[in-house]
């Protein structure tokens, strides 16, 4: 089995390119560290003393890990210092705000409609109409109280 600079260009160039077709950042490291790998294959030194197929995978595994911790660093870095810190998490935006009930609390149960959304709510027994304030989520619950109350 032979394996050339190109092979990892390629394989590379085809997990980036994955990546842009399928949710999520991950293919992206391994795509970085193929390409890597068959840059450092390129030099010439190596093109005249060619390296073995067990120490490529090797050198891929290696550069793998390495583009993987340094993605993740940036990703909290980036996540740290960011003026909405929630938003691909809608349900932790809710908290603090207020919301009119469509239909009573009866129980210390009861659904509220947001946007076009229905949450299920504890809170104290409320009339339809009145105003709550969302104070918390548990277990995919939202937590309200009157909106009066402190």
């Amino acid at each position: 089995m032979t394996l050339v600079f190109w092979h990892w260009l390629v394989l590379g160039a085809a997990l980036i390119g994955l990546e842009a077709i399928l949710p999520g950042v991950f293919l992206l490291w391994f795509g970085i560290a193929g390409v890597a790998t068959g840059v450092i294959l390129l030099a010439p030194l190596l093109l005249v003393l060619p390296v073995p197929w067990q120490g490529q995978v090797l050198l891929f595994a290696v550069l793998s890990v390495v583009s993987i911790v340094i993605g993740r660093r940036v990703a909290q870095r980036d996540a740290e210092h960011t003026d909405r810190p929630h938003l691909n998490q809608p349900d932790k935006r809710l908290v603090g705000r207020e919301f009119t009930l469509q239909a009573p609390i009866t129980d210390g149960s009861g659904t509220l409609s947001i946007q076009d959304n229905t949450w299920i709510v504890a809170g104290p027994d409320l009339p339809a109409g009145a105003r709550v304030r969302v104070t918390a989520l548990t277990d995919g619950e939202l937590q309200v109280e009157a909106a009066g109350a402190a």
